[in-house]
């Protein structure tokens, strides 16, 4: 059968005549090719030169000029037969091109012929049909082409392949998830050995560990940590090897000065220094553990809380200081930490000449849930202060906090305006202001001394509130202050948050700026 449908598919016949090429117009006869002969042939010269009587090469030389003897060697059989020469004009001989046709006209045969799985597709279809065949195929020679008529001479005593289970077909219109990912895909998974999987890396988010709250005393130290490092780390350099003598005690009180601690308090550390390790070998742990006592002695006396006399409603508060040292953000937390407590507060915006004091103020009103009254920008400080306490009054408010213009302590108008404002709430109330608070910027360092005092002429000042201790390496100002005006400090500020301004501690102060662990 497959014999029948193989004589059916192809036709046999006999070779195809080669064409002959025409002959080139180009082609030499014999009689141009003997004339160019005679012309290139070298002409025999007859010179009388000097003849030598022996040849000058031996004969065993000229066998091997040209390399080793091809005795014994058999030469290959050439590739393709012999070709004519080409002639000197460069025209191709007949007989090459003759060779050229017969191979072109084989490979037209071979391309015209259908292919071999065309054939057995065609083949697959008859049996389908139920073709019962025709017989076997009489072998006829293809010029060239043996192979193929001996395959088809064996065709029919091949056996008939065995039947194939095909695997069940899918319902109509349900596609495999293989198939269907070969078809999106164009390639199916491999098949991964143990231990692998496909699909995109899943990379999970490390846990984030909870950060520890802070007590009030880390964060103390924290915010002080550039003034004790700096101050403990040059007292262990001048001790280091060294007994305790005048000089000694010089260069650490000197030392001591220069970190705004005050005169008085460095004579204080010096002089009980030498009182207990006069002569001895000193460490740094000892100079910071008597200089820790020593300031908690100083600050210990100014170390009070904020009293409000609520007889007094409102309890006017009145807050200055010069410029940047943080009034406005002060009186937020203060209203922060009254309104938290029950007590109904008022916000005074009585700094008319910064433009963003105004706003500031009345955002922090609304975050403590606390009265607000202001005015127009430029307007009269005092004025606004009469109206507030009279807004107060009649609202039943607990306290009134008043702000102010931060002003320079050497001007003498802006001082002036300052005095005004307390002249006036003293007429709506003899007592009136109750309280007059400072706040002190730690970066300022000797400044603040002189600041103090002329705010407390002006103003009665009448307590301290010291803030930007994180930012600085100059914190032991507040120990000089104190030493020196002797003036109550109620809170001190070590951050920008609500929580971050807390009542002043003497001891966790002295031992945070020398750098001792509680």
């Amino acid at each position: 059968m497959a014999l029948g449908f193989i004589k059916k598919v192809f036709t046999f016949g006999k070779e195809k005549p080669v064409e002959q090429a025409p002959p080139s117009p180009f082609a030499l006869t014999p009689e141009e090719k003997t004339a160019i002969a005679a012309e290139t042939e070298p002409h025999a010269r007859k010179e009388d030169l000097p003849v030598s009587p022996a040849d000058p090469v031996a004969p065993e030389v000229m066998d091997t000029a040209g390399g080793p003897s091809d005795d014994g060697v058999e030469e290959d059989p050439p590739l393709l037969p012999a070709v004519d020469q080409i002639g000197d004009l460069g025209v191709t001989p007949l007989s090459l091109l003759q060779a050229e046709a017969a191979v072109e006209a084989v490979e037209d045969v071979a391309a015209a012929e259908p292919s071999f799985d065309q054939a057995l597709r065609d083949a697959g279809e008859e049996d389908r049909r139920g073709d019962s065949g025709d017989g076997p195929v009489q072998a006829v020679a293809v010029a060239g082409d043996e192979t193929l008529v001996e395959a088809a001479r064996d065709a029919d005593s091949v056996a008939a392949p065995e039947p194939v289970d095909e695997p069940a077909a899918h319902p109509v219109g349900a596609i495999s998830d293989e198939a269907e990912e070969v078809q999106v895909t164009g390639r199916a998974d491999p098949a991964l050995p143990k231990g692998f999987s496909t699909g995109p890396a899943v990379i999970e988010p490390l846990p984030v560990a909870p950060q520890a709250k802070l007590s009030w005393f880390q964060r103390l130290r924290q915010g002080l940590s550039r003034t004790s490092s700096q101050l403990t780390g040059q007292i262990a350099a001048l001790f280091t090897k060294r007994k305790l003598d005048e000089q000694t005690l010089q260069d650490l009180e000197d030392l001591l000065i220069q970190a705004d601690l005050g005169v008085e308090t460095a004579m204080r550390v010096t002089d009980t220094l030498s009182s207990e390790r006069y002569g001895k070998d000193v460490t740094g742990e000892d100079v910071s553990r008597i200089m820790a006592s020593e300031i908690t002695k100083v600050l210990t006396p100014v170390a009070k809380p904020l009293q409000l006399d609520l007889n007094h409603k409102p309890h006017v508060i009145l807050v200055v200081g010069v410029n940047g040292t943080g009034k406005t953000t002060t009186i937020g937390k203060l209203a922060a930490k009254l309104s938290g407590a029950g007590l109904k507060v008022m916000l005074a915006a009585g700094d008319t000449f910064r433009a963003a004091a105004i706003e500031q103020l009345k955002i922090w009103a609304d975050r403590t849930q606390s009265e607000f009254i202001g005015t127009k920008l430029g307007a009269d400080a005092a004025g606004l202060a009469y109206d507030a306490f009279e807004q107060a009054k009649a609202k039943k408010c607990d306290v009134l906090i008043i702000d102010t213009a931060g002003r320079l302590q050497n001007k003498a108008e802006l001082m002036a305006e300052l005095e005004k404002i307390v002249r006036v709430l003293g007429k709506l109330d003899p007592d009136a202001p109750h309280t007059v608070l400072q706040t002190l910027d730690a970066t300022t360092g000797q400044n603040a001394l002189s600041q103090v005092e002329i705010f407390r002429n002006v103003a009665g000042v009448n307590g301290l509130i010291m803030t930007k201790l994180d930012g600085t390496a100059r914190g032991g100002i507040l120990v000089a202050i104190s030493a020196k005006h002797k003036l109550p400090v109620y809170f001190i500020g070590i951050g920008e948050g609500v929580d971050d301004l807390e009542p002043f501690e003497a001891n966790d102060f002295a031992r945070a700026i020398a750098g001792i662990a509680q």
